[in-house]
């Protein structure tokens, strides 16, 4: 018993899946790394912000009981 092509079809479409999950960045990578880290700071600034104030927002989740 011979399974023909079935094989090298089942590996084509396994890659095509595999592939299809992966997005490509686009851009340059430096302008990409600042713009991030601006993001990061603004969201330490916030959490800060509402610890500060007295908001929960900063443990919002993050406490498990036992």
């Amino acid at each position: 018993m011979t399974r023909g092509d079935q094989r090298e079809r089942d590996r084509a479409k396994n890659m095509a899946k595999l592939n299809a999950g992966k997005k490509k960045q686009s851009g340059d990578p430096n302008a990409r790394r600042e713009a991030d880290a601006k993001a990061l700071q603004e969201k330490i600034a916030a959490k800060k912000a509402a610890a500060e104030g007295g908001g929960d927002a900063a443990t919002k989740g993050g406490a498990k009981k036992k």
